[in-house]
């Protein structure tokens, strides 16, 4: 078997990771297909060493810009190459504008889809991420869930049982894969802050693009300040933001974005963190450390249900509370989510192996006979 194993940004190279392990464990010859969504080192090339990830077989180098120009670039580029190529299949990860752009293009070539993290949704469409999800599980030939509550997304979209599979999470496999080397780090060593701190990791367009919601969370955290130091890898994004308002931040260890090894031994030496990331909701389960979300809503309730995370929308006092409630509680005890055990990837690729499934189910809605079709669709 062969499968195109498609990377865009850097959420997606802690789990593309495992899935070329297992690939090549099990003699599935997996080529990687980097979009170059995210392009710099820091956001993307730093994780191809730290997880050892092999060189990408092609680099589309798309960069940034508009949803729509950095979708239509990575359709065009990657249906070019796929013409010069046989795959059995495309596996993509996640939910970025490349997850979405190749698994059109594949669709429309008539090339099997897997999605990993399928059925993960935020019931937001205003929300570039959550259009990207509902696409790619309407087309994608296997959906690979992370948990019962995404099955049951995708049961209530109407996609056939045959089509969906709970495997487990591949973020937890590359955190147990890589959590010894990222403890032997000591990252907080190198910025010379307390025993005790707490972390922030603010990315999200709806929070760090909306300037007068962005400087309302900074000053509320400014204000914890006085109880934890807070250490701050800022994302680009809110960077330009931070400086084109001229926001304060000096409360704050200001920091460039870490590795992910380093970000992982932060995420558990932490006493708290607050973040609008999704992957760090999961992460911080896993690690048994408080994490507080500045959303309105997540794609990964088992968080919050299983897990350690608190959700407290853009509501300050709610904020506060949760930060100050995690400061009083000490440590959190690490989540113990089904089959988030470091061997999700496995189960994928021997799903694979099997060959794609055959649809045995219809929705009651569709099943009726020719001779009432028309009267069925009026009643």
């Amino acid at each position: 078997m062969r499968v195109a194993v498609v990377a865009g940004a850097r959420p997606n190279f802690m789990k593309v990771a495992p899935l070329l392990r297992a690939c090549a464990a099990r003699g599935v010859e997996a080529l990687l297909v980097h979009t170059g969504q995210h392009y710099d080192s820091t956001m993307s090339g730093s994780f191809f060493d730290v997880l050892g990830l092999p060189d990408a077989d092609i680099n589309f180098g798309v960069g940034s810009g508009t949803h729509a120009a950095q979708t239509a670039g990575v359709m065009v580029a990657f249906e070019n190459w796929l013409g010069t190529v046989d795959v059995d299949a495309v596996l993509v990860v996640g939910d970025v504008n490349s997850t979405m752009a190749c698994t059109i293009v594949a669709a429309k070539l008539g090339i099997p889809v897997a999605h990993v993290e399928a059925g993960l949704r935020a019931f937001d469409r205003t929300m570039p991420e959550e259009v990207n999800r509902v696409v790619t599980d309407a087309l994608a030939t296997w959906l690979f869930a992370t948990s019962q509550d995404a099955v049951a997304n995708l049961f209530a979209e109407g996609i056939e049982p045959a089509r969906v599979h709970l495997v487990g999470n591949v973020m937890a496999d590359s955190l147990f894969h890589s959590i010894e080397r990222a403890r032997l780090r000591r990252p907080w060593e190198v910025f010379d802050v307390p025993e005790r701190f707490g972390l922030i990791t603010l990315h999200r367009p709806a929070l760090v693009d909306d300037i007068e919601r962005l400087s309302t969370v900074l000053e509320t955290l400014r204000g914890l300040g006085t109880d934890v130091p807070f250490v701050f890898p800022i994302h680009p994004r809110t960077r330009a933001n931070v400086v084109r308002a001229n926001l304060d931040v000096s409360a704050f260890h200001l920091i460039e974005p870490l590795d992910y090894l380093d970000f992982l031994a932060m995420q558990e030496r932490a006493s708290v963190v607050v973040t609008d990331s999704g992957g760090v909701q999961e992460e911080t389960s896993l690690l048994g450390t408080w994490c507080v979300t500045v959303r309105e809503n997540t794609e990964r309730p088992i968080t919050v249900t299983a897990g350690t995370n608190t959700l407290v929308g853009f509501d300050m006092p709610r904020l506060q509370a949760a930060v100050g409630s995690a400061l009083s509680k000490g440590d959190a005890l690490p989540a113990v989510i089904p089959m988030w055990d470091g061997k999700a990837a496995e189960r994928i690729v021997d799903i694979l192996l099997a060959g794609a499934p055959t649809p045995e189910w219809i929705p009651p809605a569709l099943a009726i006979t020719e001779g009432n079709a028309v009267d069925a669709m009026f009643a």
